[in-house]
């Protein structure tokens, strides 16, 4: 334990000292959305959402410009029209559709299905705060934020550690691989935890962010992607000693993950090779699990296939990772 605590609090002053890294791991996600909290501040949207329960048998489905998006769950569904995440959702089979009240965009939509004619379906209105696009982004900010701290604050340290030949000297000391891998591990995710909580604390007293679950479970859901991202960036720096390599493999890994995640954009709608090639990315469930418990109010319960998930992709990296780690 003596071995692992000095290691422990010598990488953390090494980060604390390092001024540059500390400031941008700070500034960066800070900035990001506050610039996309000024970019998108009049809420427009270029396209109408509308989520579609049961048989698509409606005329009003044949209409242009509208992302049709179906759903399984209407409660879940009803949620998002509330908080203006979905413009309209209908159900012909049901002869019911439910609008937001106050929603300019769920007027026109409404305008046109009643336009299309067809079947005549009773309207369900309801009411609800709007979820500004920033709410919607900052899950996905924070989550990548807490990729890049883990894959290039993970995989470049031990990188530059066995190319100055540091890792060489420990190894003539009683410390141990595993003891030496955790001191590295646990002092990435005080750090991640510590700045993300910073940064959303710092952004949420300016911009005022929805939050309708648990910060309990928030946290929980960012300590286990935050470990599952750190144990893949361990993987990365297993046995590498160039510096260019690790910046391609860890660039390699984290472009996908940022494209493909939904950070930018909602991925509701792609074609299922892209759904299956985002679930297989820990940013996913992370990103995913942190805005159901902030949009949608979900509980532990709601996100516990995401947390098992990132659970077994951290106990797989760490374990090839572990296993993989030489220290020349």
């Amino acid at each position: 334990m003596k071995r692992f605590l000095a290691i422990l609090h010598a990488r953390n002053l090494e980060f604390i000292r390092d001024r540059a890294a500390l400031s941008w791991g700070f500034l960066f996600p800070t900035a990001l959305m506050m610039g996309f909290a000024l970019l998108f501040s009049n809420g427009a949207q270029d396209l109408y959402k509308v989520g579609v329960s049961g048989e698509l048998d409606h005329p009003f489905l044949q209409s242009r410009y509208i992302n049709f998006i179906p759903v399984d769950d209407i409660e879940q569904a009803i949620t998002k029209v509330e908080r203006h995440q979905l413009d309209l959702l209908i159900a012909p089979d049901k002869s019911y559709y439910w609008v937001n009240s106050s929603s300019p965009a769920g007027y026109i939509t409404e305008q046109l299905l009643k336009a299309s004619g067809g079947k005549t379906l009773k309207a369900h209105k309801v009411s609800g705060k709007e979820i500004r696009y920033i709410d919607w982004l900052i899950p996905g900010v924070l989550g990548m934020n807490m990729m890049f701290s883990a894959l290039f604050g993970i995989g470049f340290v031990i990188v530059r550690y066995r190319k100055n030949g540091v890792l060489k000297r420990l190894r003539g000391t009683p410390l141990t691989a595993t003891e030496f891998l955790m001191a590295q591990i646990v002092s990435r995710l005080i750090l991640i935890i510590f700045v993300s909580v910073i940064v959303y604390i710092g952004c949420d007293l300016i911009l005022d962010f929805s939050m309708y679950g648990s910060y309990i479970t928030l946290f929980l859901v960012f300590s286990i992607g935050s470990l599952a991202m750190i144990a893949l960036g361990l993987l990365i720096a297993s046995r590498l000693k160039s510096d260019e390599l690790a910046a391609g493999l860890t660039n390699a890994i984290s472009l996908p993950m940022m494209l493909l995640s939904g950070v930018w954009f909602s991925l509701e709608g792609s074609p299922q090779w892209i759904t299956f090639i985002s679930n297989l990315l820990p940013l996913t469930h992370v990103v995913d699990a942190s805005r159901a418990i902030m949009l949608d109010g979900a509980g532990i319960v709601d996100v516990s296939h995401h947390l098992f998930t990132m659970l077994i992709m951290m106990l797989i990296f760490l374990f090839l990772g572990v296993k993989m780690f030489r220290w020349e």
